[in-house]
């Protein structure tokens, strides 16, 4: 099955869209149908197809159980082994590394486990802040300061009870490899809602030194384009959670200091470009229109203005999915693939992945995998689309392998590894 999809290239002057055929399994396509979200709908003038009545949801590909062996897969360049390393998780959100080799992994619900020598340590890591495990919200995101070695901070993110209902809290405590103390909260978002969606929230540390922090608008549109609140924004910190005074809006009436850009939907995905230094993001769109963006500080990237993606019901969000001060996305996703962590790949063990970028998908159950040139995206690739899992986080080892978790009751970890026997040679 093939997509018209467009993708964004760099003149000397801008980047531009240009359309671009993307081939897709038939199987991925089925997969797209996200969860139904409330909101704005579109109005009369660009509509669907024929008919238009409602119906039931568009059916969704059944995810398979986590594997109980490794498998070996072809791609466009290398074949790989898929490994599984840890079993048994519930609900699996992040991943990440300590400069000793432990995994760390959070779990939804509320827990964060260690996956040591390639063993998940059975008792999970005490200390960890009470979160509201319900719909989306929970323990999120898990990231070490990058001094670890020294000071063992360990940074959260989750979702934090209150009167006004929960929000996105980002929270600090010393790891001693078996417990958390010390632990308080560095910044709670005034995001406040009772509602279960759009929480965010991913962590990266800037080679700036500051934390980059992003929070979901709650299933509420307007927010994203509120900037006297923090929902549907990237936030930048610095490691206290205090306000950097460079921040792009700090002095500026109506604009909340932490904000680094706004206009965003819920962010899944947050990545540094290891040799660039750039700051990436990527954020679920509703059916359709998930975004991979390139952020500059204080721009505006559109949601729920501009997006090319659809309601569920199938009618139009955007009658202009473009307009003047409003950052497009280098490539967007259409149908949806539920995008989700991601990660440049900068290892040695697949020379021929260097610099590219490896996205997961949670309807889609996928991995996508993005290839760069200086000039922008030239392809991508669906991987491990035949194990049809929910993948909710990718991250590089320091091994130089991939990492995935599989978002699922039970889930677990992945590795991808190079295959027994497998070459070298640059990917098609």
């Amino acid at each position: 099955m093939q997509l018209l999809n467009r993708i964004r290239v760099r003149t000397s002057a801008r980047w531009i869209l240009v359309p671009a055929v993307i081939a897709v399994a038939g199987l991925t396509a089925l997969a797209q149908q996200g969860p139904p979200g409330g909101g704005r709908q579109g109005g009369p003038g660009r509509q669907g197809g024929p008919g238009r009545q409602g119906g039931p949801g568009f059916p969704r590909v059944p995810q398979l159980p986590f594997p109980d062996k490794p498998q070996d897969l072809e791609t466009l360049g290398p074949a790989i082994r898929v490994v599984p390393i840890a079993s048994g998780l519930v609900n699996p959100w992040s991943l990440t590394f300590l400069p000793n080799g432990d995994m760390l992994v959070t779990e939804r619900p509320g827990r964060l486990r260690v996956v040591r020598n390639g063993v998940l340590v059975p008792e999970p890591v005490s200390g960890v802040p009470d979160v509201v495990a319900m719909g989306q919200g929970g323990l999120m995101e898990v990231l070490p300061h990058p001094k670890f070695a020294e000071n063992q901070w360990l940074y959260l993110t989750y979702s934090k009870p209150g009167e006004q209902g929960n929000t996105t809290a980002l929270a600090r405590g010393r790891f001693d490899g078996k417990a958390l103390t010390d632990v308080r909260d560095l910044f709670v978002a005034d995001n406040w809602s009772k509602g279960g969606l759009h929480f965010g929230s991913k962590l990266a540390w800037g080679r700036d030194g500051m934390l980059y922090m992003t929070v979901g608008e709650r299933n509420d549109r307007k927010r994203a384009q509120d900037t006297a609140i923090h929902g549907g924004k990237l936030l930048r910190l610095r490691e206290d959670g205090t306000v950097p005074p460079d921040n792009p809006f700090v002095g500026k009436e109506g604009y909340k200091p932490e904000i680094y850009s706004y206009g965003h939907r819920n962010a899944q995905g947050l990545a540094i470009h290891p040799d660039t230094g750039e700051v990436w993001l990527n954020e679920h769109g509703p059916q359709g229109g998930d975004e991979l963006n390139l952020i500059q500080p204080g721009r505006n990237y559109g949601w729920p203005v501009v997006t090319y993606g659809r309601e569920y019901s199938g009618e139009i969000i955007s009658q202009q999915p473009w307009k003047e001060d409003m950052e497009q996305p280098v490539i967007f996703w259409v149908p949806s693939i539920g995008i989700s962590g991601m990660a440049f790949y900068s290892g040695d063990k697949f020379p021929q992945w260097k610099g590219n970028l490896f996205v997961g998908g949670l309807s889609g159950l996928q991995v996508q995998r993005v290839q760069f040139t200086e000039k922008g995206p030239i392809g991508r690739e669906t991987l491990l689309n035949q194990l049809r899992l929910r993948i909710r986080d990718v991250r590089q080892g320091p091994d130089g392998n991939l990492y995935v978790a599989v978002d699922a009751n039970p889930g677990g970890i992945l590795r991808i590894e190079p295959a027994p026997g497998a070459t070298t040679s640059s990917a098609r």
